[in-house]
């Protein structure tokens, strides 16, 4: 992904708010961005949603877990193109015991670009489904809670 402020901010409604800027690469022959690399830049929003909340995906993995996506839908509204500033707003909308969704908005500016959401399940390292870590559905629950 192009390259994106070290700081994530949180804004209403319980949103994550991360910049990344559109790579050359990230485009079409059309000069847009193409529209199977959103789900790369919603991977920025949810990486840096969680390292927000006080923890890492890669801590998480260390631990012997992983949220695979189960599900993903995207909405687009308006495109972007090469060297735009958008902004992945993320947050998360639903938290079960073995699973959770996060929610994206991407803008450029004030309009709205793309909207999704992707469903993750939590596993262990034997890829069985397993109840998410208490430590951490506590995190998540809490955040999910401040909207």
């Amino acid at each position: 992904m192009g390259k994106q402020s070290s700081k994530s901010r949180e804004n209403d409604g319980g949103f994550v708010d991360v910049p990344v800027r559109v790579r050359y690469a990230d485009t079409d022959l059309m000069g847009v961005v193409y529209y199977g690399n959103y789900p790369a830049f919603f991977e920025v929003g949810r990486s840096e949603y969680m390292r927000g909340k006080g923890f890492t995906y890669r801590e998480f993995e260390e631990m012997g877990y992983r949220l695979v996506v189960v599900n993903m839908e995207a909405k687009y509204y308006n495109s972007a193109t090469y060297d735009d500033l958008i902004n992945v707003k993320t947050r998360i909308s639903e938290l079960q015991s073995r699973g959770l969704t996060f929610h994206y908005m991407i803008y450029r500016d004030t309009t709205l670009i793309v909207e999704g959401k992707t469903k993750h399940l939590c596993i262990n390292k034997d890829k069985k489904p397993v109840v998410i870590p208490q430590y951490l559905f506590t995190i998540l629950r809490d955040a999910t809670a401040a909207k």
